[in-house]
């Protein structure tokens, strides 16, 4: 959905200022209006006051998810194309974001144009990227914590229960970045 004037309007949700900043920037180049915040928060007042063509939403923001934002945008502005950007890729963060409501899931830092072709529906991945190397026995733990984490709503408690590990010995994982 355009704006008045027949622009075509993003939302950018990402809480590193300085790449918000360029992403803007870069997207205002392009002739977009563009809506930057930090917050979930504020996407969401966002959301329900402006009509949006696209969002790109970042996997991580602070302590939320990204991901919820999808499912809530997915709600609030239905016909809104979102693109899920990390800089923490993995195969079962990009089967999530899709099956909450994301069009794709793109690794940071972005090419913009490939980003908006992304949202433009003028390319799609049909699979994800294969690694060139098998992910180390620690990685797919990592995965797996994150995999249930996210099943389980970000509860840390039950993800710790159905893990059968004791919940602080879970929160020191989920804070640490994953490995390589």
């Amino acid at each position: 959905m355009a704006d008045q004037l027949g622009q075509e309007t993003i939302l950018v949700v990402d809480d590193d200022d300085p790449f918000r900043l360029s992403l803007t920037r870069a997207l205002q180049r392009r002739h977009l209006t563009v809506h930057a915040v930090g917050t979930i928060a504020e996407a969401m007042a966002v959301a329900e006051g402006t009509p949006l063509t696209y969002a790109a939403v970042d996997l991580r923001l602070g302590n939320s998810n990204g991901l919820d934002l999808v499912r809530i945008l997915r709600e609030i502005a239905p016909s809104t194309r979102i693109v899920l950007l990390t800089g923490y890729g993995n195969i079962a963060s990009a089967v999530t974001a899709i099956k909450a409501g994301a069009a794709d899931y793109l690794p940071k830092p972005v090419d913009v144009e490939h980003l908006l072709s992304v949202l433009r529906g003028e390319e799609t991945r049909v699979e994800p990227a294969i690694e060139a190397e098998p992910m180390t026995p620690e990685r797919v733990r990592w995965e797996h914590i994150n995999r249930v984490f996210g099943e389980c709503g970000h509860n840390v408690s039950e993800t710790a229960r159905r893990l059968r590990m004791h919940r602080r010995t879970l929160q020191r994982i989920l804070s640490k970045h994953a490995p390589s």
